[in-house]
């Protein structure tokens, strides 16, 4: 996986999707975070140095200190909406796994240029496809207005509605009302 962007979500105050890409799918991983992780990932991104260090860049000198190698981040699960990942780490030959929130994992990760890596379940559970290649019509479309979706309520709409909304927001880039969308019809298949 690698970091496709960040974009600023208008409906979230102070979130950010996180949008991570599998180098050899389509599939892409839509993830919410916080300004402070947006942050530090960025500026990890562009190669900025603070005057001060950051958390994360704090971290790395840490475990340059104490010779420990970050060898990958994995996102091992999604459950109930939540993502989960490990540091995958290595000192002194050992090896072990370090339980870690999604958004720590990659500031983490562009800071030591180590691999990113999606489990395939949580790639099929909360993956979203984007074909930048290709538009697909799905024939009548409705428009969608985040608006009406302010109260949470999505029991009006069916899930075939929700998935040609959640296919119209990838397309305007509203990674925030796709991820929402996405966990809704998510948890439909799970009450079946």
């Amino acid at each position: 996986m690698e970091v496709f962007g960040l974009t600023y979500s208008g409906s979230l105050s102070g979130a950010y999707a996180l949008i991570l890409r599998n180098k050899e799918e389509k599939k892409h991983l839509p993830i919410i975070i916080g300004e402070a992780e947006a942050q530090s990932i960025a500026i990890a991104l562009e190669g900025h140095k603070n005057r001060r260090p950051m958390t994360h860049d704090l971290f790395k000198t840490f475990a340059g200190t104490f010779d420990i190698d970050i060898t990958e981040v994995v996102i091992s699960r999604f459950k109930e909406g939540l993502f989960y990942s490990e540091l995958h780490c290595m000192k002194d030959g050992e090896a072990f796994v370090i339980d870690t929130r999604p958004s720590d994992a990659i500031a983490i990760a562009v800071r030591f240029k180590c691999p990113i890596y999606a489990n395939p379940q949580v790639m099929e559970e909360a993956g979203i496809i984007m074909d930048e290649d290709e538009h697909t019509d799905t024939g009548d479309k409705a428009d969608i207005d985040n608006d009406i979706f302010e109260d949470g309520d999505f029991s009006r709409f069916s899930t075939d509605d929700l998935k040609i909304f959640m296919e119209e927001a990838i397309e305007r880039e509203d990674y925030q009302m796709a991820t929402i969308l996405r966990d809704e019809i998510n948890r439909r298949k799970e009450m079946i």
